[in-house]
């Protein structure tokens, strides 16, 4: 299954009053018809739970499935996709991982947007502006959480798990801790 956003969601996300969680509507946002529940998953404690979510969006009228597995084997016959350069992973230098700042949901968000812009602006343009709006919104510690989770699954798809474990690491000493978050 890749679900698509109908034009409900398209109108959930775009308008002012929100019906749906936040993690719901970062799920919204990664629905492209490209990605798969496994793409999912990261959101979710379970692989049963995000397909119970994604379930419940599409009774809902929020997704659908985005083509039927033949027109989908059809279409990607017919067109096979052009190769992505390979991108050298961004290297930072010894002295920029030693943050010593004050722990903030402003600071780690400035950090994503950071990532969003030298990891999928050119590469991945429409995630990129999906990120870029789902940070916008984030207003707590586990929307932050939410949304860092689906680019660093991206990040591990294009540069690999020990890149994205080291984001990883960066993000964690960069959000304040749980118990403080007001």
């Amino acid at each position: 299954m890749f679900p698509t956003k109908t034009d409900k969601a398209r109108d959930e996300l775009q308008g002012r009053q929100r019906t749906l969680s936040q993690r719901e509507r970062a799920l919204l946002l990664m629905a492209d018809g490209r990605r798969s529940l496994t793409d999912f998953s990261p959101l979710f404690a379970s692989r049963t739970e995000a397909e119970q979510a994604i379930q419940a969006l599409m009774r809902q009228g929020y997704l659908q499935d985005a083509q039927p597995v033949a027109a989908a084997a059809a279409q990607a016959a017919a067109q096979p996709p052009a190769p992505v350069p390979a991108a050298d992973p961004i290297q930072l230098a010894a002295s920029a991982d030693n943050f010593d700042g004050k722990r903030s949901l402003a600071t780690t968000r400035m950090f994503l947007f950071d990532i969003c812009e030298r990891m999928f602006v050119r590469r991945d343009p429409k995630f990129a502006l999906q990120m870029r709006d789902a940070l916008r919104e984030a207003r707590d510690r586990g929307a932050m959480l939410t949304i860092a989770a689906l680019m660093l699954t991206e990040v591990e798809k294009t540069a690999g798990a020990e890149r994205a474990e080291s984001l990883r690491e960066r993000i964690d000493r960069l959000l304040p801790p749980a118990e403080t978050v007001h």
